[in-house]
């Protein structure tokens, strides 16, 4: 693509980096923020600024949050008895909306994968069997990908907290293998919550 405008091009290279923008749509992106006024754009910008300068991790479930504890732990409303573990805060968004679930999560911030040089310590995986060693959870609830990774994750995690006195489910298979927990409906991925299985269970299926 020609561009009339080094400036222009250097825009449209920064947005083209960001997921599932290609060139043609990040030069689109460009041109209408070209379109805004300066206090429109000034806003937009600095938003991204206040949310990298400002955002945090809650020290609980490692959920991206406001404040040190999130609202979701916070809440005394929630089963503090049971923890849903996800891949990462998109998951955690899915499953609040399917209005099924009112427990606690706990993030791994990504899946085990060799492949791509992910191994456990890379993952928050020690503090959630802290968590479970605290005593407080009667249910760890895997609710990962059914991918490659996520299936080589959950086996991981079993192994780690099945000496631990509580039980372990997953996910009923409503979700198709190789189906990612965001892309999920939320009929689907609720009755997946409603009717999971011990993990043991899903083993010989």
């Amino acid at each position: 693509m020609n561009f009339s405008s080094k400036l222009l091009e250097n825009a449209v290279n920064e947005f083209g980096k960001l997921p599932g923008i290609g060139q043609k749509t990040a030069l689109r992106l460009v041109l209408h923020l070209l379109n805004q006024d300066y206090a429109s754009v000034e806003k937009f910008g600095n938003t991204f600024i206040h949310l990298k300068n400002n955002i945090r991790f809650c020290k609980s479930c490692y959920n991206i949050s406001d404040f040190e504890i999130c609202e979701i732990c916070a809440s005394h409303k929630r089963d503090h008895s049971l923890i849903c573990v996800v891949e990462d805060s998109r998951d955690v968004m899915a499953i609040e909306n399917t209005n099924q679930y009112n427990g606690l999560y706990h993030v791994l911030n990504g899946l085990i994968s060799p492949m791509d040089g992910v191994g456990p310590s890379d993952l928050t995986v020690d503090l959630l069997v802290e968590r479970v060693k605290a005593g407080e959870a009667v249910e760890v609830i895997f609710a990962l990908s059914a991918t490659m990774e996520g299936d080589t994750t959950i086996f991981y995690l079993h192994k780690r907290l099945k000496e631990y006195p509580l039980k372990i489910s997953t996910l009923a298979r409503g979700i198709a293998f190789g189906g990612e927990i965001e892309y999920a409906d939320e009929l689907t991925l609720g009755r997946s919550i409603t009717t999971r299985v011990p993990y043991e269970n899903s083993l010989t299926k």
